[in-house]
């Protein structure tokens, strides 16, 4: 199991990768195994939907749930580093790693969708591209090519904008008026509708990607 080396990872900003080497080094020395980190980012997830659907009552719980989303982010960067600083890296690491991942998408703007702060509709097919997104990134690496990470809308922006969206709706709700609601739609329906179309970029750009690689494979075992 220690021989095993990811075909594929995410690429890591150096910035980010750099505030991980503590924690990191203190999983390993503790022993804590990346798969329990990995979970811990389902928690969480867990957290923020719960949190988000808990907002319209109580409006401070947006911000908890933001934090919550850029917890879950820093989790899912550190489980990999853990596993393979621990020499713990493993197929199953990869489903154990994966898996939480696209339930955390759909537990987190489920919760958004069941806010009260914008239309059920759109947390649920933001929910449903980002599935969509992921499984398409993920295909390419099942037939053969490569994990693709391309396009505008992978999962730290999909949070990016959610935190952002969260972070406004909190503070317009500060003010006198405190009204979130532009135009025809609330902030968190725009930031849906901001993933989504995001995602629809991304799969399009992954799908083309991944058809170009396998067409070039292709044309090179003919030569």
């Amino acid at each position: 199991m220690g021989e095993y080396q990811p075909t594929s990872r995410r690429p890591i900003a150096d910035v980010f990768r750099a505030t991980a080497r503590f924690p990191v080094a203190i999983c390993v020395r503790l022993g804590i195994h990346p798969d329990v980190v990995s979970l811990a980012s389902l928690v969480a997830a867990a957290g923020a939907g719960v949190c988000f659907w808990q907002a319209s009552a109580t409006h401070v719980l947006l911000l908890v749930g933001a934090a919550l989303c850029l917890l879950r982010l820093y989790f899912n960067m550190l489980d990999g580093m853990v596993a393979l600083a621990s020499q713990k890296a493993s197929l199953r690491g990869e489903i154990v790693n994966e898996l939480p991942d696209r339930l955390s998408d759909v537990i987190i703007f489920v919760g958004v969708a069941h806010s009260g702060m914008c239309h059920w509709a759109s947390g649920y097919w933001a929910a449903i591209l980002a599935l969509l997104t992921a499984y398409v990134g993920m295909l390419g690496q099942a037939v053969g090519a490569k994990r693709e990470f391309k396009g505008v809308m992978s999962k730290p922006w999909r949070m990016a904008v959610l935190v952002v969206a969260a972070c406004v709706t909190w503070g317009i709700l500060q003010t006198p008026e405190g009204s979130y609601v532009w135009g025809p739609l609330t902030v968190l329906d725009w930031a849906c509708v901001v993933v989504v179309v995001g995602c629809m970029q991304t799969i399009l750009v992954r799908l083309a990607s991944t058809l170009r690689v396998l067409k070039e494979a292709s044309e090179n075992d003919g030569v």
